[in-house]
């Protein structure tokens, strides 16, 4: 056995009527698409039904799978503590994916859980399903900070823990879609919702899954999502697989957007391995860039590189230009994997002897010393994006409005306390949130007296 179908759905707890209290009735052809999905289930007969929730327990770099025999839950947060669960574990599936992930080395399994009830998007698909079907187990899992492709081979370490357990499975993704659509809704309106809704629902729609990995994360935060790594991951569930696809509503009246489809599978289709497609494609772009980049990016790369595979500082390369030798400037070395930020570290002012050996240095310090991140590993290095600001002089400014994001850098002092932000940032779309953003990196906190420098940077690809 292995999935045998496979579900998007959202999780608002106002469709519970015992929370709504009538205004549930505002989602209703949600709700009729939801007592479909149930009744879906109840016929597929899953002997375990896995869910993947934005609101289980979630780290940035490991995806976290609930541990033990099972857990309790209730509506209590939403002021109906008398709507109750009590769900029942596949224990050996999630310890024989914890198992598999551990000897992959891949960031997944049941260590760090802080709270072993079960939360609202894991309950309000139970409270569908349970209303048809009950005689099941649970696996719950929740998603991580880690990009996109990580949220793909999870999804397929799952696929494969269930075919090596034989099991009879049913995925139910939970996430709710753009929560900015209304003006009126709770996060108030930005243009990406709408966007988002149409993007993902025509994706999913005609399970179009490669599709999922084109969604830019800063496009996703704009929307404020909450449901795509945990599509993702169903969608890795289902790798290699022909699925008949159904959508079965999509609303957006409360100001969040709620989505449904049915995703049967159907037998194998070596044409949908869309994670072999997507690193082809990726591979493909990096090396594209690479064969464009310039001086500085070459020196840092091979910095990078060098450092990685050797754990040394190389020596200056003797073919280094004139304009990097001759020069002494600050730097910052950027470093991105999958589009995710993987490591930063550069000078405000020059601290070597050229702008040459900044970059040299400041690149192994990316890779190596950004505290945010572990230390970069060689099977990595295929993978890396990397560019090079190098940095005009600071100049004070007595207003926020001698600042503008796309052009300026920005430099905030308060005491001793000093934080920088890069200009042209993906997702730094306002002078205050770029002021903010630095102000947080130094650790000042809001409301302090800063002092403001702005700078220039000429940005090397």
């Amino acid at each position: 056995m292995a999935i045998v179908g496979a579900f998007m759905v959202p999780h608002p707890p106002m469709i519970v009527p015992e929370i709504g209290r009538g205004g549930e009735k505002q989602v209703q052809a949600t709700i009729d698409a939801y007592e479909h999905v149930a009744d879906m289930i109840a016929e597929l007969k899953p002997e375990t039904i896995i869910i993947s929730s934005p609101h289980s327990v979630m780290y940035a770099d490991y995806f976290h799978i609930s541990p033990g025999r099972g857990a309790k839950g209730s509506f209590a947060d939403f002021g109906v503590p008398f709507v109750e669960f009590e769900e029942e574990y596949d224990s050996e599936l999630a310890d024989r994916l914890a198992g598999l992930c551990a000897s992959k080395n891949f960031p997944a399994g049941t260590m760090g859980q802080r709270n072993r009830e079960l939360d609202h998007g894991t309950m309000v698909p139970l409270w569908f399903i349970e209303k048809k079907y009950k005689d099941f187990k649970l696996v719950r899992t929740g998603l991580s900070g880690l990009d996109l492709i990580k949220h793909y081979e999870y999804g397929m370490l799952i696929r494969q823990t269930v075919e090596a357990l034989d099991r009879r499975v049913v995925f139910v993704a939970s996430g709710d879609l753009s929560h900015k659509l209304q003006t009126y809704g709770p996060y108030g309106f930005a243009e990406e919702g709408p966007e988002y809704d149409k993007r993902i629902m025509d994706v999913c729609g005609h399970a179009r899954f490669k599709e999922l990995f084109d969604f830019d994360e800063s496009f996703c935060d704009k929307a404020a999502e909450c449901g795509h790594r945990s599509f993702v991951i169903m969608a890795g569930a289902l790798d290699g697989t022909a699925v008949e696809a159904t959508q079965y509503s999509h609303e957006d009246v409360t100001g969040v957007g709620y989505g449904i489809c049915s995703f049967i599978p159907q037998g194998s289709d070596d044409s949908r391995k869309f994670l072999d497609a997507k690193l082809a494609d990726e591979e493909s772009e990096l090396q594209a860039k690479k064969d464009k980049s310039d001086a500085y990016v070459r020196l840092a790369r091979a910095s990078v590189e060098y450092f990685v595979n050797n754990q040394t500082q190389m020596a200056m390369p003797a073919d280094v230009p004139a304009e990097l030798t001759d020069t002494r400037a600050g730097a910052f070395v950027s470093i991105h994997k999958f589009g995710k930020l993987r490591g930063c570290i550069g000078t405000i002012a020059p601290t070597r002897k050229n702008l040459a050996e900044e970059i040299i240095k400041n690149a192994v310090s990316a890779s190596s010393e950004d505290p945010r991140f572990e230390p970069i590993e060689p099977d990595e290095l295929k993978w890396l994006d990397i560019t090079v600001d190098v940095l005009g002089d600071a100049e004070r400014i007595d207003s926020k409005d001698a600042l503008d994001v796309k052009r300026y850098g920005v430099i905030v002092e308060s005491g001793y306390k000093r934080g920088l932000l890069l200009p042209d940032l993906d997702g730094v779309d306002t002078v205050e949130q770029q002021i903010d953003i630095a102000c947080r990196k130094a650790g000042i906190p809001e409301g302090s007296n800063i002092d403001l420098y702005r700078f220039e940077v000429v940005r090397h690809y």
